[in-house]
């Protein structure tokens, strides 16, 4: 049966750290070095999902404007705004598969039009990760019949 992405959320908890739209540049980068993370969910109310803003466009804005004032720009302007999320339902094949084709590191969860999580590239690869030492510890207690 396949994994679904409830099944990360699951585990590694539906926190998820938003920013309003009309908040600055200089705030993001503060809240996204604050929690250790690679993008933002922009949101006006914490539950429906406006954009995404990651790092990289941050870099890509502060280059445009080679630099001058960009923390004092608002976040709206320098956002992703056709975001791409999953449903919890969704598999993590197609997570994996949407991760891949559309070349994006962060995918926010929703359901029911709800921001629920959100799921990076390096939550799949521990999910994975979880899943072939559950996968080898499984084949050593079968062909040894001890666990490690």
């Amino acid at each position: 049966m396949a994994q679904t992405v409830e099944t990360i959320i699951a585990r590694k908890g539906g926190a998820v750290v938003t920013v309003p739209p009309a908040a600055t540049l200089g705030r993001a980068a503060a809240l996204l070095a604050e929690h250790n993370i690679g993008a933002l969910v922009v949101s006006a109310d914490g539950d429906r999902v406006d954009g995404i803003l990651s790092e990289r466009d941050i870099v890509r804005r502060f280059a445009a404007d080679d630099g001058v004032a960009t923390s004092s720009v608002a976040v709206s302007s320098a956002m992703t705004a056709d975001v791409h999320s999953v449903e919890p339902t969704a598999t993590v094949d197609e997570l994996m598969e949407t991760m891949t084709n559309r070349r994006i590191r962060h995918v926010p969860v929703v359901d029911g039009g709800r921001l629920v999580g959100i799921i990076s590239i390096g939550d799949v690869v521990k999910n994975r990760m979880d899943e072939l030492e559950t996968e080898r510890a499984s084949l050593q207690q079968y062909v040894t019949g001890t666990s490690y």
